[in-house]
C-alpha cells in the first residue's frame, strides 16, 4: 500500500472528514482530503492526496481517483452500469488529477463485455448533470458543460470542449481539439480540429474548423491554415457538392508531400470512421459482441 494512501482507520491528523459521512472499512483516504457531510465513501474506493468532496457525495465499485479532484454536491461516481449486458462482473473506473465534478455528475464503471474500464483523465471539468457511462474513456483538459450526456464507449480525445445538452451516440470518437455546439446530436465520429454543431436533420455537421480554441492552445498561423485548407477540400459546401468522393480526396491530400502532422492525424481518423468503421463510428466496427451489435443504430446505453 503506498504510504500516501492509508485506511481511514489510521490517524486523521491530515485529513478533514465530517462525522456525518460514511466511510467504509478499506477504503483508502490520501493525505489532505476533504469529505464533507452526508458523503458515502465505498470499500473499494482509493481517493488520492488533497481531493474534496463537498457534500453528499457517493463514491463506490472499484473506483481509484488520483489528486485534487473536486466533487460537488450530488454528483454519485462507480455506480453499477445503466446496461443490460452488466451481470455484475468486476470491473473499473479510474480518475486522472485535477479534475473538477459539478452537481449531479453521474460516472459509470465498465463492463466485461467493453473491456472492464471506464477511464477519465487529468484537468477536466465536467459541469452539473453531466452523465460519463460505461466503458468511456476521456482525455486531458476537456470540457464538458451542463447536461453533456455520453453513451457507452465513447472515446473523447484530449482538449475537446462541449457545449449544453449535447448528446452522444455510443461507440463514437470525437477527435482532439474538437468543439461540439450545445444542443447537438452525435451519431458519427467528430474529426479533430474541427467545429461541429447541430444541423437540421438527425445529425450534426461540420462548421468549419476550430481556429479560436486552436489558437489559444498554441497552434501556429501555418498549422491553422493547413488544417483550414484541408476542411475547405474535405467538408465545405463547394466540396460537397462536387460529386468527388469524401475518400478520394483524403487519399489525394495524402499523397501530396510533406502532409502538415495535424491534417494527417485528421485524414487518418477520417479513414478510420469512413474505410474501417460503422455507421460513421470506428469504435462500432471493434465491438465484439455481435448479438448486440445487430442493434448498433438503436437508442440508449449499450
Amino acid at each position: 500500500m503506498s504510504e500516501k494512501l492509508r485506511p481511514v482507520s489510521q490517524p486523521a491528523s491530515v485529513r478533514r472528514i465530517h462525522p456525518s459521512s460514511v466511510i467504509a472499512d478499506g477504503a483508502q483516504i490520501g493525505e489532505g482530503v476533504e469529505i464533507g457531510p452526508f458523503c458515502v465513501v465505498g470499500e473499494h474506493v482509493v481517493l488520492g492526496d488533497g481531493c474534496r468532496l463537498y457534500n453528499q457525495v457517493t463514491l463506490e465499485g472499484y473506483t481509484t481517483i488520483g489528486r485534487n479532484n473536486t466533487f460537488f454536491p450530488g454528483a454519485v461516481v462507480g455506480m453499477p452500469p445503466q446496461d443490460l449486458k452488466f451481470a455484475g462482473e468486476k470491473t473499473f473506473l479510474e480518475i486522472g488529477d485535477d479534475n473538477v465534478f459539478r452537481e449531479y455528475v453521474t460516472i459509470h464503471p465498465g463492463t466485461g463485455n467493453g473491456g472492464g474500464f471506464t477511464r477519465i483523465g487529468s484537468g477536466n471539468h465536467l459541469l452539473a448533470c453531466v452523465h460519463v457511462a460505461h466503458d468511456c474513456i476521456i482525455g486531458d483538459r476537456c470540457v464538458l458543460a451542463n447536461s453533456v450526456q455520453l453513451a457507452g464507449h465513447v472515446k473523447i480525445e484530449d482538449q475537446v470542449t462541449f457545449g449544453g445538452g449535447t448528446g452522444v451516440h455510443h461507440f463514437v470518437t470525437i477527435g482532439k481539439h474538437a468543439f461540439v455546439g450545445g444542443m447537438s446530436r452525435i451519431t458519427q465520429d467528430v474529426p479533430p480540429f474541427m467545429i461541429a454543431v447541430a444541423a437540421r436533420g438527425p445529425r450534426s455537421e461540420i462548421r468549419m474548423i476550430n481556429g479560436v480554441g486552436l489558437q489559444r492552445r498554441g497552434f501556429s498561423e501555418t498549422q491553422i491554415l493547413a488544417l483550414k485548407t484541408a476542411y475547405m477540400r474535405l467538408f465545405a459546401r463547394r466540396a460537397r457538392s462536387s460529386g468527388v468522393p469524401i475518400l478520394t480526396t483524403i487519399h489525394a491530400i495524402l499523397d501530396e508531400k510533406p502532409v502538415d502532422d495535424n491534417v494527417d492525424y485528421l485524414c487518418h481518423f477520417l479513414l478510420r470512421a469512413y474505410e474501417h468503421g460503422r455507421h460513421g463510428r470506428y469504435l462500432e466496427a471493434l465491438r465484439g459482441d455481435a448479438k448486440w451489435a445487430r442493434r448498433a443504430d438503436g437508442n440508449g446505453e449499450q
